[in-house]
Parts: C-alpha cells; structure tokens; sequence
C-alpha cells in the first residue's frame, strides 16, 4: 500500500511573485509533499498578472479575484491570510508554501507555525528578514532559476536547472533529490556561526565527529536557512566545501567535525 503524503497547500501572491518561477517552486513543494490546494490571489484586470493567468490553466491553480477598492492598496493579502487560516482550522493541510515577498505574511507564518505546521516561503532577495525567518524554510526563487538582463537594465527570471532539499531539512521532512549543479554562491559568515554554533550544541562521537542530520535539524530550529540559497542541493555538499569542517560519509550516515 502507498504510503501517505503531507496535504501541502500553495497560496501566491501575484502582485510579489513571478509567474516564471512556478515551475521549480512546484518541485521544491513536491518534496514537502502533494501539493492539492493552489491558489493564486490578484487583480486579474492588471495586465501585469498576464503570466499569472496563463500558468493558472497549465498548472491547476485556482485564480481569487481581489479588485482594488483603494488606489495603492489591494486585498490580496488580507484574502490569502483569511484562506490560510480557515484551512489550518480544517486540520487537513500539513504543509504551506507562501509565495510572496512581502513583509506582511510574517505573522501568518508564524501563527502556522505555532501548529506544528512546516511554512516553506518563496521570495526574491529583497524579501525582509522578518518573514524569512518566520518561515520554516525560506528560498530565493533567484537561486532557482537564472536571469537575464533587459533592455532597461532591469532583469526577468528565466526557467533554470531545479534543485533538492534532502538532507538540509530534518529526516521527517526531507525526501529524495534530484541531480542538479547551479550556481554556487559565497557561504555568508551568519551561515558559518550558525553551523558552526549548531555543531558544538550536539552530540559528538569520540573522534569529535557529530551526524551532519542533527547538525542540520539544530540549524534548521534557529533559522530558516536553506542550502539552495548558495546554489548546493545538499547540506552535506555545502560543508563539505566549507575549509573549516571536516566531513566523513560513513555507513550509518554522513558526520562532520569542526576544525578549529
């Protein structure tokens, strides 16, 4: 018999996220698990949101009409909080992913969150630390695909190689990958305490080596760092390139240990 998976639900926000990123946002759900409930939210008259209606029919995903009944503001996101509550109220849903750059979701992440619920955030780099962190893991869709330049000197997202999450999230959460090689970006120095924080917290073996799993799942309860971020589809690639861990893949698993 096949085994059950999370009950996830995907609520975007047009107006704050790229229709052309849907695609590898979709596949990073998948890994959360079936992704049953999508709902995109805007003002469909924006011939802006063009995108966003043609990926509605070719994805499945249910347009909500919020029309805006005041000059520089809409109701996109008082229509999505509302959704997102009444379907953690039905205790059917285990996992939401919220597409938006936005700031004001931040307290929406963290109510679900206080359910035990895993919120997966999806944004640009500009997105603000405060909903970032207020996620359980939070991607930047930049990370995901590539871009090209424009006439204008801006820039659109382009369609790019996707990658996996597997052992950068706890074992209950992570699943299979997929093989992938992006971009690789600078590891930040937050990132480096973080971890490196993470590896003096747990358990160490008598060689001073520690299961890069628990490293990961301490990491994972004090941020919502995400190896995609740095281009790396697994945690244990991102240490393993980082000159102040050591890393051993053993038999019962993959350890690393601290060089100080």
């Amino acid at each position: 018999m096949e085994k059950a998976t999370r009950n996830v639900a995907l609520l975007i926000d047009a107006d704050n996220a790229s229709a052309a990123t849907i695609d590898p946002v979709l596949t990073v759900l998948a890994e959360l698990g079936t992704v049953n409930v999508r709902r995109v939210y805007g003002n469909w008259s924006k011939p802006a949101l063009k995108g966003w209606r043609d990926m509605s029919i070719r994805h499945g995903i249910e347009p909500q009409q919020q029309f805006d009944l005041t000059k520089g503001k809409n109701a996109t996101d008082m229509k999505m909080t509302i959704d997102a509550m009444d379907l953690l109220a039905r205790g059917r849903v285990e996992g939401f992913g919220i597409m938006s750059s936005d700031s004001d979701f931040m307290p929406l992440a963290m109510r679900i969150r206080q359910d035990g619920i895993p919120v997966y955030g999806f944004g640009t780099s500009r997105t603000p630390e405060g909903f970032r962190q207020a996620c359980t893991r939070f991607i930047d869709v930049g990370a995901l695909v590539g871009r090209i330049e424009e006439p204008d000197g801006g820039d659109v997202i382009a369609p790019k190689t996707t990658t996996t999450i597997k052992d950068t999230l706890p074992p209950a959460i992570g699943s299979r990958a997929a093989a992938a090689k992006p971009r690789k970006q600078q590891v930040s120095d937050d990132v480096v305490k973080l971890l490196s924080d993470a590896f003096d917290a747990v358990k160490h073996d008598k060689q001073g080596f520690a299961s890069l799993s628990a490293l990961g799942q301490h990491a994972g309860n004090r941020s919502s760092f995400d190896t995609r971020n740095y281009g790396y589809s697994r945690l244990s690639d991102l240490v393993e390139d980082m000159p102040s861990f050591q890393v051993e893949r053993r038999d019962a698993g993959v350890f690393v240990k601290l060089l100080r």
